[in-house]
């Protein structure tokens, strides 16, 4: 079984253990996912099964989220699932006042991860170093937010604020909802999130855990095609002659040139996905070399 899954995952999982989980009920090895998700978010978590693992680096790196912003508290992680720092009611917090500061986090800014986060420093996640005690300074990032949009405001001792941000790879939502908060002098943290979009996968037409299992049992889940995960990029397409010899890995002279943005090409047979292949030109020529060979030498 080759292809990928898009599993809404559940609160209280990490991303390993839907991995676990869907390599469980697949009774298939070859596993893994994109994106890592925080055990309390939800939403979108892309899951690469069989020989499909070996795409997830040429999935499009973009991710949307509707994320709950409290002010008036802080966290060490970000969060809610952290210790609490500060917590200071903000009743007199207003919309117009947050909106305010809105522009600050669109386009390319820098932030600083949260201290409990995956990313390495000398070797070691920071979250392992934080929970030994180790204060460590996480490195400053340099990310991408496309668009926030307000989706509602909810006043009170501790208002929220809920958006839709969508960003780049990378990009961590807890640091925004921190340096909101810190902005506006009452604090803030992370107090829901939904990730509605990641590598082209949208929250609408995900499965819960309990949906696959039901799928499985009636012999009805079909994995989504590669040449349908990696739409994003443009295709060449190999008749059969070609196609054997991309087959054995040799690389493939093109009877024209193409004009395209960018050098990375699914390749295919008709409807047959053939694998990932980049565009070169040798002395004028344009050729297709071969990145990854999906396809065998067999039909099928």
């Amino acid at each position: 079984m080759d292809g990928f899954l898009n599993l809404n995952k559940p609160a209280g999982l990490t991303s390993h253990d839907c991995v676990a989980k869907v390599r469980k009920l697949l009774r298939l090895k070859r596993v893994g996912h994109g994106g890592t998700l925080d055990p309390a978010a939800t939403g979108v978590l892309p899951i690469a099964l069989g020989r499909a693992t070996r795409l997830l680096q040429y999935l499009p790196s973009g991710k949307a989220y509707q994320a709950t912003i409290r002010f008036g508290m802080t966290t060490t992680t970000d969060d809610l699932e952290g210790e609490v720092l500060t917590k200071t009611p903000a009743p007199e917090l207003n919309l117009d006042t947050v909106k305010a500061l809105l522009p600050q986090f669109l386009g390319t800014i820098q932030q600083i991860p949260p201290s409990y986060s995956a990313i390495q420093v000398q070797g070691k996640r920071l979250y392992d170093l934080a929970r030994s005690g180790q204060v460590v300074e996480a490195p400053v990032r340099t990310v991408e937010v496309y668009d926030i949009e307000i989706l509602e405001w909810r006043s009170g001792e501790f208002p929220e604020l809920v958006v839709a941000i969508a960003c780049g790879a990378g990009t961590y939502i807890r640091s925004i909802a921190r340096d909101w908060g810190a902005l506006l002098n009452t604090g803030g943290t992370l107090a829901a999130l939904i990730r509605t979009e990641s590598s082209g996968f949208q929250l609408k037409d995900s499965l819960t855990l309990e949906t696959l299992a039901e799928q499985i049992q009636a012999h009805t889940f079909q994995p989504i095609p590669p040449a349908i995960a990696l739409s994003h990029l443009p295709t060449i397409s190999l008749d059969e002659a070609q196609t054997k010899r991309w087959c054995q890995g040799q690389r493939i002279e093109l009877s024209e040139a193409i004009d395209s943005a960018t050098d990375i090409f699914q390749v295919r047979q008709g409807d047959r996905f053939l694998g990932i292949g980049k565009l070169i030109t040798l002395e004028t020529v344009p050729h297709v070399v071969p990145q990854l060979v999906f396809a065998s030498d067999e039909k099928g």
